[in-house]
């Protein structure tokens, strides 16, 4: 749980980071098993079960993730889903939590 609080808090600090110049505000919205970030008519949804992360954008695209305990977030299919939001991923298929809290608030943000 713990982790998962840290990551919409990244979201928080990451989309405010984004709005700043063109003065937009997001919000997030955040439970026990989703975190909802909304800006204007775009939104991303996180669904989460257990370590398993679930993410939609409003634009359709989706993808699975999973939360590891080193608080790194590894693809169920890394090449397809990561690369679809942007996200630079390492050989393992995991990247840093606030890597890819920053690129999903710079998606959200445009």
């Amino acid at each position: 749980m713990e982790l998962w609080v840290s990551l919409a808090s990244l979201l928080r600090s990451y989309t405010a980071a984004h709005g700043l110049n063109g003065q937009r505000q997001a919000t997030v919205e955040l439970g026990e098993e989703r975190i909802t970030v909304r800006q204007g008519d775009s939104w991303l949804d996180l669904k989460r079960n257990g370590a398993q992360i679930i993410w939609t954008h409003n634009d359709g695209r989706s993808g699975m993730l999973e939360m590891t305990e080193a608080g790194r977030l590894r693809g169920v299919d890394p090449i397809s889903q990561n690369r679809e939001m942007g996200h630079q991923e390492s050989e393992t298929g995991e990247e840093e939590m606030d890597m890819a809290a920053e690129a999903w608030a710079r998606e959200l943000m445009r």
